[in-house]
C-alpha cells in the first residue's frame, strides 16, 4: 500500500503564491509519475501538472508559466509551486502517484483565491 500526504493548501489573495507538497510512503519500489489534479464543485477533475521519473513535465495550458512541478525521487516527494494565482485556480487539489501499475490518490487540499 501507498499513502500520500498533501500539505500547503490555503487561502491566498489573487497574485499570490502557494506551494503544495505531496509525500508518498509505504511499499514503494519506484514511482513512475507524480501529478497534481484539481476539481471544483460540479466540475470534472483535471490534470494540472505531471512529472515523470526522469523529470519530464507537462502542464495544463491554464497554468503554464505560473505553476512549476518538481520531485525529489529520494524522498518520494512532489511539489507544486503556484505563482500568480487567480480566482479561477480555486479548487481542491489532489496529488496522484503511479507506481507498480497502480494509481494512488491523496485526500485533497483546498486552494482558495478570492475574487
Amino acid at each position: 500500500q501507498v499513502q500520500l500526504v498533501e500539505s500547503g493548501g490555503g487561502l491566498v489573495q489573487a497574485g499570490g503564491s502557494l506551494r503544495l507538497s505531496c509525500a508518498a510512503s509505504g511499499t514503494i519500489r519506484s514511482i513512475n509519475a507524480m501529478a497534481w489534479w484539481r476539481q471544483g464543485s460540479g466540475k470534472q477533475r483535471e490534470l494540472v501538472a505531471g512529472i515523470l521519473a526522469g523529470g519530464r513535465t507537462n502542464y495544463a495550458d491554464s497554468v503554464k508559466g505560473r505553476f512549476t512541478i518538481s520531485r525529489d525521487n529520494a524522498k518520494n516527494l512532489a511539489t507544486l509551486q503556484m505563482n500568480s494565482l487567480k480566482p479561477e485556480d480555486t479548487d481542491v487539489y489532489y496529488c496522484a502517484v503511479t507506481t507498480s501499475g497502480r494509481i494512488y490518490w491523496g485526500q485533497g487540499t483546498q486552494v482558495t483565491v478570492p475574487s
